[in-house]
């Protein structure tokens, strides 16, 4: 393997060594095996140089390294040293050594290879993910001081409370300190004290001599997690990697990791890579949340990397939440996870007491709950509640009017223009377009009649609603750009959209969820457990019911989702789940590849790849994008395929036949890398979203 294009020979004589010399020193020199930053998949291989003597002492494994590659310098990663090459021709050599820090530890290197592999993608695609750009400035502050693989005093075993609330919850502490790797998928008892748990799986694991890596979805979580850590473990003994740091800061922070110096890591998505020495433990946290989902090629998810990442490196696993996603019940339908869920007794006591306002004992109280928005038992609920504390308003969509219609005719207004459809972003203002921007007038095309009613509310005008229901109450709103942490435990009314609601200090009073339907209705595959998810988010705030804490749903109490939630079961919920999809065919019951693109370049790529046997070919159909990357409506795309438009292809196979769909998909891409085809062609193993 050698960069065929490089020009050693010329390169030496012009620096004034004879041919003979080169060749003398091609003999005597070591060879480097580089990873070159190249994303083109034909070219997804090591390319072997050799290592000049005035960089032999700085070119170690890892270091990142310039190298000449096409004819144009190139970065890369010095992957390994080596006496001989097996290419038989000249090799060209290394141009210069970037940082003789080692930044690629072997460890990483095999994860980001196996995850390129899993996904179809390349090993420069997942490098730019794992490794952070090179900041000098940190990199020479942090020079100075002597790396470490075992500097930090010892840390005491931690009690094991609150985990003595779950029957093997002792059991599992038990296992990590004692060096073990045990592998749970853990359903979190709801209320504030998951990060504390965490934490103490961590210390438990930093105890026994080793690293600790948790991954959780945003930065209000990452906060809660980094007080738990830093009471438990002191100061100094964990790192938070976050992009909100910055470069400098993050890269200083990611750098002591690299160098040994912490053992425990916590932070959001991108820290699933951090370079952990010794590594014990991995944990993630909500994992169905969709911020865990790498929108970069080759699009991994946290999840599948941390769990790969453990069975790799043979470290224990806690893949926890509220709620259980389909994929962490496939892991345990498979024997390589054990659920760790608390009794029902311990449950009943720590959840909130939970109500669906269309349940038939009050359909015979109010026969207007069937139909009602916000039905007289929420706003009793929330009365009641507001004596005590704080009241959450949990509202699925952003905005103030999302949706309008004709008032006489009740057609659905659209943007007459471009045929979006319309919203009020306030009061008295006029409706605005959410696809092109315009403003639209009030009259309608079908009837003529000017003048709308809201067919769809956002938080903005629940807020308003709210303000005129409870006049004495505060009213304050969560969402969007102005995301609020959290309250203190007064009377007042939170309206938050999924995800943004504050925590409450004591925990709220009282939550109502409106909307169920917007939730239970989106066009996903994963509509319902994603609505029981932010559900049981929401819900998990609130008081135990012992403690007067209540919740209303509002939505059809027959729908298994909203039975899940009341009896706060999503065991059950996601089992059933995922015995409904293994019917279908439907992932994680079955390995899934999406490929889109022009359909010509589409078709191409499942026809000439060698699929495995009963491998099944869905589709084409519209992708869900519309318009080829670079072009927009009705221009045309390369090629001459069909104008700005691209297509989807679905290829669905047995989950044992998952690698083999991948290696074959990849290397049909390959075939068109090398002949230089300009139709790209978005290869996604296991989309987060189906439809």
């Amino acid at each position: 393997m050698a960069s065929r294009r490089g020009a050693s020979r010329r390169g030496a004589l012009r620096r004034g060594a004879s041919r003979r010399g080169v060749e003398a020193a091609a003999d005597r020199l070591p060879v480097a095996q580089v990873a070159v930053d190249v994303s083109l998949p034909h070219l997804d291989r090591p390319f072997d140089y050799l290592v000049p003597e005035r960089l032999a002492q700085d070119a170690v494994p890892g270091c990142r390294v310039r190298v000449r590659f096409a004819g144009r310098l190139t970065g890369g990663y010095l992957l390994r040293r080596a006496e001989t090459s097996e290419h038989q021709g000249a090799l060209a050599f290394l141009e210069r050594v970037v940082s003789p820090q080692p930044v690629l530890t072997a460890e990483i290197a095999g994860l980001a290879r196996a995850v390129a592999d899993r996904y179809g993608g390349t090993l420069a695609d997942v490098l730019r993910l794992a490794i952070p750009p090179r900041h000098a400035a940190a990199e020479s502050a942090a020079a100075g001081r002597e790396p470490t693989r075992d500097g930090q005093p010892g840390v005491p075993l931690p009690e094991p409370d609150p985990w003595a609330r779950y029957p093997a919850g002792r059991s599992f502490l038990a296992a990590l300190a004692g060096g073990r790797a045990p592998r749970a998928a853990w359903t979190a008892l709801p209320g504030p004290h998951w990060p504390d748990e965490i934490a103490r799986a961590a210390a438990t694991a930093r105890a026994a001599g080793r690293g600790a890596l948790i991954v959780v979805p945003d930065a209000r979580d990452l906060d809660l997690v980094d007080g738990a850590l830093a009471g438990l473990l002191g100061p100094g003994q964990h790192v938070c990697l976050a992009a909100g740091l910055g470069p400098a800061e993050r890269y200083r922070r990611w750098l002591t990791v690299a160098r040994g110096q912490v053992r425990v890591v916590a932070g959001t998505r991108s820290a699933m890579f951090a370079p952990v020495a010794d590594l014990g433990l991995v944990v993630i946290w909500d994992d169905g949340d969709d911020l865990h989902a790498e929108p970069r090629a080759p699009y991994p998810h946290a999840r599948e990397v941390l769990a790969l990442r453990a069975h790799r490196s043979g470290a224990a696993a806690l893949l926890g939440g509220f709620a259980r996603t389909t994929e962490v019940t496939q892991l345990v339908a498979s024997g390589w996870a054990a659920a760790l869920t608390a009794g029902r007794d311990t449950v009943r006591r720590w959840a909130p007491r939970i109500t669906a306002a269309g349940d038939d004992s009050e359909l015979a109280r109010d026969e207007a709950a069937r139909s009602a928005r916000m039905p007289s038992l929420a706003l009793r609920a929330a009365r009641e509640a507001l004596a005590r504390g704080p009241v959450l308003f949990q509202v699925p969509r952003r905005g103030y009017v999302v949706a309008v219609a004709c008032e006489r005719c009740d057609a659905r207004s659209r943007c007459p223009r471009c045929g979006g459809p319309l919203s009020l972003p306030a009061a008295g203002a006029a409706a605005v377009c959410g696809w092109c921007g315009e403003t639209a007038g009030s009259r309608c095309p079908v009837c003529g009649q000017a003048g709308l009613r809201a067919l769809v509310v956002g938080a903005g005008r629940t807020a308003e609603e709210l303000a005129r229901a409870f006049p004495a109450a505060a009213v304050r709103t969560s969402g969007g750009a102005e995301v609020i942490a959290e309250v203190d435990g007064a009377p007042a009314v939170i309206v938050a959209t999924p995800g943004a609601e504050p925590r409450a200090a004591g925990g709220y009073a009282a939550a109502v969820l409106l909307d169920g339907w917007a939730l239970l209705g989106r066009a996903s595959l994963r509509a319902s457990e994603e609505a029981l998810r932010r559900w049981l988010n929401a819900a998990a705030l609130v008081r135990p019911g012992h403690e007067g804490g209540s919740v209303v749903i509002v939505a059809d109490a027959a729908l298994p989702a909203v039975q899940a939630l009341v009896r706060w079961d999503p065991v059950t919920h996601a089992e059933r789940e995922l015995a409904e999809r293994g019917e279908l065919r439907f992932p994680p019951a079955v390995r899934l590849a999406s490929l889109t693109g022009a359909e010509a370049a589409v078709r191409e790529v499942v026809g000439a790849a060698d699929l495995p046997p009963g491998a099944q070919v869905l589709g084409p159909v519209p992708a869900a994008d519309g318009t080829l990357a670079g072009h927009g409506p009705g221009e045309a795309g390369p090629n001459g395929s069909e104008p700005g438009r691209s297509v989807r292809m679905l290829v669905r196979v047995d989950r044992r036949d998952g690698t083999a769909l991948a290696a074959a998909l990849r290397a049909a891409q390959a075939v068109r890398s090398a002949r230089k085809d300009t139709d790209v062609v978005r290869l996604q193993l296991d989309p987060a979203e189906l439809l």
